[in-house]
């Protein structure tokens, strides 16, 4: 029997590729971005309490009611943005089955959607999938500007969808006033939808301001906000997060989640749902990795690696110029098996492999596992 692929082109996705790799050479994993230390006890109880409690059936589809109305009030307090917990708020199985899920309910064959590279890698598989088209726009390295003359120059009678990140990951870019300012401008009176994925919306360091696309009246409207509690609570594998929508395409949305997972674990809905009872639970959050990021930070500037500016996310991006010529992929191999520690190749961002000599590496660790790793990178 001949299958014909519908993701030709598309192999097993370079986080599980070095981290099988690190597990094989026992590397430091600083490649895929999960914590290596645990997450609130207070949280875990919570779960354990809700199962033990009976709490092990399914849950409402569009997810528990108390924890869309935390959110509801988190985004209200944060964003001055409402959204109805009935009707514009769905929990989702991971912030990745939200862009999914919001991709294939408007996305028909031809449809163009705009991604901006360096970009994380389910955009493209998902829109190619329901047929759409990519569109890349690459922002400039280092510093990973947004050319909106460009975007602008690409949007026709068949965009019907642009895809953003902020705070970005792999860059640790931010939006600004200015790009949401152009956003609007180039999208005004099309029928151009947006998904915002804000995963990383809590950490933002150094003074800056998380500008959620919820903000924007004029962006709201027409926009699928996606969000991840695995980020924000450091409990990745539990896969919860969320997406925000205003009716019209959240009931779209939704046609689309209840066959794709039908619902999320109960006893982790409540147990979120109670734990966001205490605000500090998340506001908190980008100090603790503010710590994080300057502590890696300020290590990483005894080794030969140039730091690129990080404003948001738990990854630092870093050049090699000075080190070597050798294309990202070699390297990042070559330092995984010479000296112990994986990272991303950042090309592996790029539909086109574009390789500005450029890591990433994740610093959402233990600091004694930073150190260690940092001590190895000084030997390149």
């Amino acid at each position: 029997m001949q299958l014909k692929s519908k993701l030709p082109g598309i192999g097993t996705t370079i986080f599980t590729v070095m981290s099988q790799l690190a597990n094989q050479y026992q590397a430091i994993n600083l490649s895929q971005g999960f914590p290596d230390y645990e997450c609130s006890p207070e949280l875990v109880e919570l779960v354990n309490r809700y199962m033990k409690a009976g709490y092990n059936q399914y849950a409402p589809m569009a997810g528990v009611p108390a924890l869309r109305e935390r959110i509801s009030e988190k985004q209200e307090k944060l964003h001055g943005a409402k959204y109805d917990p009935q009707t514009e708020i769905t929990i989702t199985a991971g912030g990745t089955q939200a862009i999914f899920a919001s991709v294939a309910c408007v996305i028909r064959p031809g449809d163009e959607v705009i991604i901006f590279e360096p970009a994380y890698d389910s955009y493209a598989p998902s829109v190619i999938l329901f047929g759409g088209i990519v569109k890349s726009v690459e922002l400039s390295a280092p510093l990973y500007i947004t050319d909106w003359l460009e975007v602008e120059k690409l949007i026709n009678e068949k965009t019907r969808m642009i895809i953003l990140n902020t705070p970005n990951n792999p860059t640790g870019k931010t939006l600004t006033e200015s790009d949401m300012s152009e956003l609007i401008r180039i999208t005004r009176n099309k029928d151009i939808l947006i998904i915002s994925d804000e995963v990383y919306e809590h950490l933002v360091y150094d003074g800056r301001q998380h500008l959620s696309i919820s903000r924007f009246s004029e962006l709201r409207e027409k926009s699928f906000i996606t969000a991840s509690f695995g980020k924000l609570f450091h409990t990745t594998g539990w896969k919860v997060g969320y997406c925000l929508a205003p009716e019209w395409l959240m009931s779209e949305f939704r046609k689309v989640h209840q066959y794709e997972v039908f619902s999320v674990n109960s006893a982790v809905q409540f147990a979120i749902a109670d734990f966001m009872k205490n605000e500090r639970n998340y506001l908190e959050v980008s100090d603790f990795f503010q710590v994080k990021k300057d502590f890696f930070h300020n290590l990483m500037k005894e080794t030969r690696f140039d730091l690129l500016p990080c404003y948001g996310s738990y990854f630092q991006s870093v050049q090699y110029s000075r080190i070597s010529n050798e294309k990202d992929t070699d390297l990042a191999m070559r330092i995984i098996k010479e000296f112990g520690v994986a990272g991303i190749p950042v090309s592996a961002f790029y539909s086109k492999g574009t390789d500005h000599k450029v890591l990433r590496f994740c610093f959402a660790k233990k600091q004694e596992t930073l150190e260690k790793a940092v001590n190895k990178l000084a030997k390149v």
